[in-house]
């Protein structure tokens, strides 16, 4: 079995492309760099594991460290991305707000 960061390193090199993202090197290892993948807008945590599972927990922890590090970054959007499994469907959680805005803004899109 090969290290969890090699797991890490591809779901975050995954999600970058799939967003026009970049991989943040060395995510977490300096005061200044913080999350996994980035973009002008978006800061975002990834969270996978090494072998498929059924379930998945999300702690509150890792999404209020995620809100304060896009701030802290001037990042616009936080949003934790989470797998079951290596090759798995990335999911996103974000928050109830931004939840919102993308509802308003599917309708609207919608009503054009």
């Amino acid at each position: 079995m090969k290290p969890t960061r090699y797991y890490s390193s591809r779901q975050e090199k995954q999600i970058a492309k799939s967003i026009g993202g970049k991989q943040v090197a060395n995510s977490g290892a300096t005061s200044f760099h913080k999350g996994d993948v980035k973009t002008a807008d978006w800061l975002i945590e990834a969270k996978t594991v090494t072998k498929v599972k059924d379930s998945f927990s999300i702690k509150k922890a890792w999404l209020i460290k995620n809100q304060e590090e896009a701030f802290a970054m001037n990042r616009r959007y936080a949003a934790l991305a989470f797998n079951f499994g290596p090759d798995e469907e990335n999911y996103y959680v974000i928050s109830e707000k931004l939840f919102k805005e993308l509802v308003k803004y599917i309708q609207e899109d919608r009503e054009v």
